[in-house]
């Protein structure tokens, strides 16, 4: 009788404020895909707004739409890195730690600077083959 290995779903994102460039290790092979912060596309509708709160409280929503936004990606995963320049991944991290739904996932942040797509896949594929 033999057994089945079970498959351990690994994915990477690199991320900032703005953009979260996920790239899921597969059989050492990497898919990447992008979600982009809605933020960035209302960056010049906040000049329209008279008060500061109101753009603060947009801008929060908008932040916290695109943190959801990469949970629900997240969820399906087992093992999980967060690298990138800003506070981005910490503030997420955050988050997901409220959530019982993450608490069988392996999440590690790391601190990294700015990356080119072919760097930030080396990261993912050295991070998961360690």
């Amino acid at each position: 009788m033999t057994k089945k290995m079970k498959i351990i779903k690994r994915l990477g994102i690199w991320m900032d404020h703005s953009n979260a460039f996920l790239m899921e290790l597969k059989n050492d092979t990497i898919l990447t895909n992008c979600v982009v912060s809605e933020l960035s596309d209302h960056e010049s509708e906040f000049n329209f707004y008279k008060g500061e709160k109101l753009i603060h409280k947009k801008q929060q929503h908008l932040q916290l739409s695109y943190y959801k936004k990469l949970g629900d990606i997240i969820k399906k995963y087992q093992e999980v890195v967060l690298f990138g320049p800003t506070d981005a991944k910490n503030e997420l991290i955050n988050l997901l730690k409220t959530d019982h739904l993450f608490e069988d996932i392996k999440i590690e942040v790391i601190n990294s600077d700015k990356m080119t797509e072919d760097q930030m896949q080396t990261f993912v594929r050295e991070y998961f083959n360690k």
